[in-house]
């Protein structure tokens, strides 16, 4: 019916998160019928991005330097760590307001049917980033799923018998909860009780 490569352009659009096989469809045709220029603005744009965006070398999140500017900015709480699991998770505890320490970045949580394990979200680097710039409280921000539960005990466990204060969020995060469809109020409240983890 359509010719392989307007399919091939469809099947592209695909691997964008919500986008299925319609959606990707009236996207391709709206490029192709409407805004060629705009296509083509966009996929060299892309390339741009993808060649000179990198991660920070201290908590992971995508930037064009070797250091974010939450990690370089003097005036950051730099005896807080908060462990997110996202970058969608990062935006939105930065958009709260809420908090001023520093980040570190995971790559998803455990889930070893799916074979994603320790070495796979960046627990290795994270070890290195503790054991290179100490912290005293570690405020585990992640996702109250089941998943997000086994990753959060995985690092409590990897964090027993150190020096530091470990806490979680706390009220206004429904079990089963993803962080970034939460409003910015919420998350805010969130922050601000968190507690102590105890044993």
């Amino acid at each position: 019916m359509f010719s392989p490569k307007f399919t091939e352009l469809v099947q592209a659009l695909r691997i964008l998160p919500s986008v299925g096989q319609k959606s990707a469809q009236r996207m391709a045709l709206h490029l192709l019928e409407r805004d060629r220029t705009g296509a083509l603005a966009l996929s060299q744009i892309i390339e741009q991005a993808l060649n000179v965006i990198g991660r920070c070398d201290q908590c992971r999140i995508f930037t064009e330097s070797s250091r974010c500017s939450v990690c370089s900015d003097s005036k950051r709480n730099k005896t807080q760590l908060c462990i997110v699991e996202s970058p969608t998770d990062w935006i939105a505890i930065e958009q709260s307001g809420a908090y001023e320490g520093l980040y570190f970045l995971l790559s998803g949580r455990l889930s070893p049917l799916d074979g994603i394990g320790p070495n796979e979200i960046g627990i290795n680097e994270l070890k290195k980033r503790l054991e290179q710039s100490p912290v005293e409280e570690i405020i585990i921000a992640i996702s109250a799923t089941l998943e997000g539960a086994a990753t959060t005990t995985y690092i409590m466990d990897m964090l027993k018998n150190q020096n530091y204060k470990i806490t979680r969020l706390a009220q206004g995060i429904p079990m089963g909860g993803e962080l970034e469809y939460l409003d910015a109020h919420t998350l805010s409240l969130a922050l601000k009780s968190r507690r102590e983890v105890e044993d």
